[in-house]
């Protein structure tokens, strides 16, 4: 065999010892903990054979606690890019088998390189953490690693979709970096998230707490709203990815891909004509609206579990990707908290910087009154929410169902916000306030003078229907163009299409600054 020959064959014994990480046990462990190797993720996640992997042979170089003495080709990340339908992507994936995924200073660069050529390209990354955190026998190089990349997420945050997988453990600086990405996916059962563990909690506060209580997926998507997708198995994990990709454009110089549709663009739906309730009070399913007027009923909700009275996610019209933000009507009645407006804040934010058009479905009677929201800080929160439609300057085209009062008006993307095309339904009511609050404002001292209990209940009724036919409707706002038209609920799709298709040309620039002061 020719020395040529010898080393080629050195190589594929170097691979297929690499392709192994930290050895069959190991894997066999990964495995039976539920959890797939981070060669499988991958492999799973992107096109088949699209994958091209960067830095297979590098190893740490740590002499600390004996640790010259173990090495393993990659040090525990694998990273490269591939491609997702046809589209380039950058990842890397954390390898539990290796030194339990720990961060050293030599994963770091790995991990950097593959986001410094993302950005390069103008490519999405993502990245799947399974690991146990920083490699303590590194010390202070891989606390200095994990600084390297928070700060390439800070860079790349707005320029390049990134996208983050929680596949197990990730705790303490660690959480860091999926915390700056856009999107965080969740697996329930085997993942967790959080800064301090259940033993430091213990010993610092005296709470017992389990590791799924502290930062499971279900903590996460539903109480902190630190996760927007929580997924039963990784399988769906990388899925939802593949799927949530399809939604985005590869950087924010790039328009989102628009699909083939064959859904009728003037398709009718006599069921919207109907479906807001006579009483004012009584709730209705806006999911029922927003599958009745997008493309094939197909919608991609984020943070599905966490703050329902705001819904938002990701839809197409006509093969367009949007954004939807709505309020539920269903769940406390659709008013606006603290939860809420930071949720729906980020979701508009994210659009913007990506291009990504926006229609609000408003229903929303105010703010959630009380002194938990107050201590709480919902007037900053509630301006993150506002600030976001203001400085947004993507097409945005606002559909008014039935309530907009006060203060939540104006922060559900009103026509002084900017709103490019803002139409209401016949329904809708647009006042300062709903009529019982507004008749006890107006009318409190007539009301208090009327002694004669069955005289002061039909003087409040007669007040009441005053100010509701003269503001409980849309067409006072439209007499002044703050709706642009009064639609016929059924026709909804079709307004909307004709609306985006209008505004796609759409060139606005917000005032030249270094960046903005958002109210955080």
């Amino acid at each position: 065999m020719s020395s040529q020959l010898e080393k080629v064959k050195e190589l594929i014994q170097l691979r297929e010892k690499a392709r192994l990480g930290g050895g069959e046990k190991r894997i066999e462990s990964q495995h039976l903990k539920g959890k797939y190797t981070a060669r499988e993720r991958l492999a799973m996640l992107l096109d088949e054979g699209s994958f091209e992997e960067f830095d297979m042979f590098v190893e740490h170089r740590s002499t600390n606690f004996g640790m010259d003495k173990t090495k393993f080709l990659g040090d525990g990340v694998v990273t490269g890019y591939g491609t997702i339908d046809g589209r380039l992507v950058y990842v890397y994936a954390q390898d539990f088998t290796v030194f339990g995924g720990s961060l050293s200073e030599m994963q770091s660069q790995k991990i950097c390189k593959v986001m410094d050529q993302a950005m390069k390209m103008g490519a999405p990354i993502i990245g799947i953490n399974d690991s146990g955190g920083a490699r303590i026998q590194e010390g202070i190089n891989a606390l200095a690693g994990y600084a390297e990349i928070f700060q390439r997420n800070i860079l790349a945050s707005g320029v390049v979709p990134q996208i983050s997988g929680i596949f197990g453990p990730c705790a303490g600086g660690a959480v860091y970096s999926p915390a700056l990405t856009d999107f965080i996916m969740m697996t329930e059962g085997t993942s967790y998230m959080f800064l301090t563990g259940p033993k430091v909690v213990k010993t610092v506060t005296g709470e017992d707490v389990t590791q799924e209580d502290l930062g499971g997926a279900y903590v996460h998507s539903s109480k902190s709203g630190v996760s927007q997708f929580s997924v039963q198995t990784e399988e769906e994990g990388l899925k939802l990815m593949r799927r949530l990709l399809s939604y985005l454009p590869q950087n924010n110089l790039e328009e989102p891909p628009v699909v083939q549709n064959d859904d009728p663009i003037d398709r009718l739906e006599d069921s919207l004509n109907e479906i807001i309730p006579d009483s004012p009070t009584k709730p209705y399913d806006m999911y029922q609206v927003i599958g009745a007027i997008i493309d094939k009923g197909e919608f991609l909700e984020v943070h599905a579990d966490y703050a329902k009275n705001i819904i938002v996610g990701f839809a197409r019209f006509n093969g367009q990707s949007v954004g939807i933000v709505a309020n539920q009507p269903k769940f406390l009645a659709g008013v606006l908290d603290i939860n809420a407006s930071r949720k729906g804040a980020r979701f508009v934010r994210f659009c913007d910087a990506f291009n990504i058009p926006i229609v609000s479905l408003v229903d929303v009677p105010g703010f959630l009154p009380g002194t938990g929201q107050e201590y709480g800080g919902v007037i900053t929160h509630g301006a993150k929410l506002l600030y976001a439609y203001g400085e947004a300057t993507v097409p945005k085209v606002t559909v008014t169902l039935r309530k907009s009062y006060g203060g939540a008006h104006i922060v559900m993307s009103c026509k002084q916000l900017r709103g490019d095309v803002n139409y209401a339904w016949p329904t809708a009511e647009i006042a300062v306030m709903g009529a019982e609050g507004a008749v006890e404002v107006l009318f409190s001292k007539e009301i208090s003078e009327e002694k004669d209990p069955e005289k002061r209940t039909a003087l409040i009724e007669a007040k009441r229907k005053e100010y509701t036919d003269l503001f409980a409707n849309p067409y006072n706002a439209a007499r002044y163009g703050y709706i642009d038209d009064i639609i016929e609920p059924r026709n909804t799709r079709f307004r909307i299409i004709r609306a985006l298709q209008q505004l796609q040309t759409k060139k606005l620039e917000n005032p030249p600054k270094k960046h903005d002061n958002l109210p955080l």
